[in-house]
Order: structure tokens, then sequence, then C-alpha cells
């Protein structure tokens, strides 16, 4: 009898898995399972309808790369790192060392690799259809967007400097955290003072917020930043590189969702669950 219910219950489980593993879906013969469509409501917390709708786009996005022969190597990364080091006043090695300090390099240079993929492919099915930003564009957007392109001429900051990492990383959890081997002190800064990889950290960094901790002079830093002062807009010419940057990466994401939308209607796509 024993048997006979343990033969059941492993008839059902295996019924389950196979159905939690069935088809879903197709995309031009690419599956989706329901388990992928469960797994994507899961993580991305959507209903079924948007699950399902972002498989497809992953899965159309993947198939334009492979039709469109996209592929990324060492050298475009390096490259695309150079050039963020000099928009930033900085050396490669310093920058490197400035981003290892702030997060998980591997992943940053992931993050590099998937948007010289979507450039990539944007330059490869636009073909040359993407409407350039034009100086007129670019002062338009400068005018109706001033506010980001504010800066503070004056930082209030209070730095603390340790030679051990982890304090810092504990005082970031509990700021009332007093301790012999921190040096504290309250410092007013200077934009125009700063080298450029303090003036990156302090201006990546919100007020009443503490900075990422960094490596200078033998020593582990870290700011609070108690209020930022004396505020001047950038001059359009300080700022045209980026807001060139700001216009074509919208202009991309409507192409690209434009294209995505038709390729949806023209797509092979068969609803088998």
């Amino acid at each position: 009898m024993n048997k006979i219910i343990l033969s059941i219950l492993l008839a059902i489980v295996s019924l389950q898995a196979g159905l939690v593993n069935a088809i879903a879906i197709t995309v031009n013969e690419t599956p989706i399972t329901l388990y992928d469509i469960d797994k994507e409501m899961e993580t991305k917390n959507i209903n079924k309808n948007d699950a399902v709708s972002r498989l497809i786009d992953d899965i159309l996005y993947q198939q334009s790369l492979s039709s469109n022969h996209i592929s990324v190597d060492t050298f475009d990364i390096d490259s695309y790192i150079e050039k963020l080091a000099a928009s930033n006043k900085m050396n490669v090695f310093d920058f490197k060392s400035l981003v290892r300090q702030q997060e998980n390099y591997t992943l940053f240079k992931e993050k590099i690799k998937k948007q010289i993929i979507h450039q990539k492919l944007i330059a490869k099915i636009s073909n040359g259809k993407l409407i350039i930003a034009t100086e007129e564009d670019l002062k338009i957007y400068y005018k109706n967007n001033e506010e980001q392109f504010k800066i503070a001429d004056t930082i209030e900051v209070v730095a603390y400097v340790s030679k051990n990492k982890k304090l810092l990383q504990s005082l970031k959890s509990n700021p009332m955290l007093q301790n012999a081997e921190i040096l504290v002190q309250d410092i007013t800064m200077k934009q125009s003072e700063l080298n450029p990889q303090t003036k990156y950290i302090l201006n990546s960094t919100k007020e009443k917020m503490f900075s990422a901790i960094f490596a200078q002079n033998k020593n582990y830093n870290m700011f609070y930043l108690k209020e930022k002062k004396d505020i001047t807009t950038l001059s359009f010419e300080d700022v045209k590189e980026k807001i060139f940057q700001i216009i074509m990466k919208k202009r991309e994401q409507d192409y690209l969702k434009e294209y995505f939308e038709t390729s949806k209607i023209t797509a092979d796509i068969k609803v088998l669950r």
C-alpha cells in the first residue's frame, strides 16, 4: 500500500515539474517556459502580462544582436573606460582605482559591455536614420533644464580618515560611532581647488549623505556632505557634450522602442499555454 502511495506522489511531483518546465510561448522558435514567466514575475515584482512582454523583448533583443553580428571585445571596453576617465579629467589608472573602491569592478565592466552592445546595435539597425542633435537642440535643452547643470562652488563636509576601512564602514551604519582610530575634521572645500578624484566623489554625493570610501595618502577616507553652497550654473560650453549624450540617448531609446514594437508585429510568436 505504501509503495502505491509513494508511486502516486512521485507521479504527481513529476507531472508538476513537467508542467512548470512546459513551453508557454515561442518567439521565432525560441521558447519561453512557464518557469521563465513565474521567475520574471517574482524577481521583477510585476504581473504576468508585463513579465511575458519583457521576456519577449529580451528574446527579440538577443536575436537582433545575433542577426546583426554584434559583439564586444576587450579593446572596446578599454577604449570606453579611457573616454570616461578623460571626461572626468582623470588618467585611466586613477579612474579605475576610484571605481574599484566604490563598486565591484567586474560588474562595472559588465555594465559598460552592455552599453557598448546597445550602442553598436543602434548604429547598425538605424543605418543613418537616427537624427543627430544640432547645436540649436543642445541650447534649447540647456535653457529648459538649467537645474541639471548647477554645481556648488563651496562644499561643507565632515572628513573621516582611518587606517581601518571597516571602521568607516561601521560609521556609515552608526554615525554616532566614536573611535580613536578615526580622525574627524570639519572642512570647507572649494570646487576650484579640488583634485579630479575628490571632485568626482563630492559631486556624485548628495547633501546629508556619506560619500563612498576611498583610498588616498595611504589612508581610507570618507566625507559626510553637510551642505553645498554658492551654487552656480555651469556654462553651456562646459556641458554641451554631456547634453549631446543625454539627447542622443533619449533618441536612441525611442528608436529602439519603435524598432522592437515593429519586430513584435512581424515576429513569429506562438502562445501554447
